[in-house]
């Protein structure tokens, strides 16, 4: 019955439009009122403590970071490079899509940005160059997930926040994953160009791919300020958080001179906003945390999972279907406050890891931006090209098999996340 007015009454809420903020944090309150598990003053101080942590100042920074650079002409510089760094391979334009990609997320942190930045700059010339529009589309639309697989990126802060796990580990364990799925996407469009003929135009020079990186250097450099600060022990994931942003005020405004102090400005309220917002649904995580613990949610639910089987692979595997589904219907930020504390309880009885764990839900949450009915990547693609929606994923199926194999193997082998850590650790 608890758990009824809790999930029933945020279902509704979901379903009518009421901010995210508030359909978390009523039903907490509204369930005292049925069972007083434990008292109101109780639960608003751990809304509090939800939010009172210095890793939570790191969110705000890298989306200002990421902004910054994405209005100082990075895209460009970061595709300019890509395309000269492929050359002339069979499918090369589709794999500099995917490559830029990669670039720009670890940038932006952000899917629907890097859909966008790239989309607009990769998609004519795609099309000019002979693929098929909604080929694409599709295409940029599943690579676009890159922008939160590849770090840093929000989800891997909003869930380091949540589960008390280390940013800067999340980050580190990330860099195999995101290289084992843009090595897959490159993969199936060069299985597509070479079965429809599409040669790559420019011929591989290494000059010119020096050329091409040299002018994206100071965008290259900013992943490399943000991990090797943090990884080397000079700073932690907060402080290189901030400074990024200094670092990208600097490159933006006085060496690409594309940013103006206006647009500054327009950033710095634009992310004070959205982090109000933001703070709104992560705060409600310790509260719904405690409210699970106190009505035994946790051991209930890792009851369940352990009653159909005690072996690693069956019960990830029903793990990653059902964050699949969660990814489908849920935005990333109340998809991990709610679901990441109580499944990796599940994920931790059975021995894997909160590091793989949390790559194994990002990777999740990144398939959902390509399917529907909540397909945020495939949405900002629709806007931007005026197609269909069936057209658009049709295309992107095989792309998306791909993504849940990777996600599969992240699932079932750790050494592609814990692995990496422990090697640089």
């Amino acid at each position: 019955m608890d758990l009824l007015i809790l999930f029933g009454t945020m279902v509704i809420f979901f379903a009518i439009g009421v901010p995210i903020g508030i359909c978390l944090i009523f039903p907490c309150f509204l369930m005292l009122l049925v069972n007083p598990v434990t008292s109101a003053s109780f639960l608003a101080q751990s809304f509090y403590t939800g939010v009172a942590s210095s890793s939570m100042i790191a969110l705000p920074f890298f989306m200002i970071c990421g902004n910054i650079m994405d209005k100082g002409g990075i895209s460009k510089r970061l595709v300019n490079a890509a395309n000269n760094c492929i050359g002339g391979v069979t499918g090369s334009l589709g794999m500099v899509t995917i490559l830029a990609c990669m670039f720009f997320g670890a940038v932006s942190g952000s899917a629907v940005a890097t859909v966008a930045a790239i989309g607009a700059i990769m998609l004519p010339e795609m099309v000019r160059n002979g693929y098929d529009k909604y080929y694409a589309t599709g295409m940029c639309a599943v690579a676009g997930g890159l922008g939160i697989i590849v770090p840093p990126s929000y989800p891997m802060v909003v869930y380091g926040i949540t589960n008390n796990e280390s940013i800067g580990d999340l980050f580190i364990a990330g860099l195999a994953p995101a290289a084992l799925v843009g090595g897959l996407l490159m993969f199936v469009n060069y299985l597509y160009c070479k079965k429809h003929g599409i040669k790559g135009n420019n011929k591989f020079h290494l000059k010119t791919a020096l050329k091409g990186f040299w002018d994206a250097k100071w965008a290259l450099l900013m992943p490399v300020i943000i991990l090797g600060g943090i990884y080397s022990g000079i700073m932690t994931a907060t402080e290189s958080a901030v400074v990024a942003t200094v670092y990208g005020i600097i490159i933006g405004r006085f060496v690409y001179k594309e940013v103006t102090f206006r647009q500054l400005w327009d950033e710095f309220r634009a992310t004070a906003t959205f982090s109000g917002g933001m703070m709104w649904t992560v705060a409600p995580a310790t509260a719904i945390g405690l409210i699970f613990t106190y009505l035994g949610v946790n051991k209930a639910i890792a009851g369940f999972f352990l009653g159909i089987s005690s072996n690693t692979y069956i019960v990830m595997f029903l793990i990653v279907c059902i964050l699949f589904l969660i990814g489908m219907f849920m935005q990333t930020t109340p998809a991990i406050v709610i679901f990441s504390p109580v499944l990796l309880g599940v994920a931790e009885a059975v021995g894997v890891s909160s590091l793989q764990f949390g790559q194994v839900m990002n990777l999740a949450l990144a398939v959902g931006f390509c399917t529907p009915p909540v397909c945020a990547n495939v949405f900002v693609a629709q806007s931007m090209t005026g197609m269909p929606m069936d057209k658009i994923v049709k295309p992107a199926i095989p792309f998306i098999g791909v993504l849940i194999l990777a996600l599969l193997m992240v699932a079932f082998f750790p050494f592609l996340t814990t692995g990496v850590v422990n090697l640089l650790g």
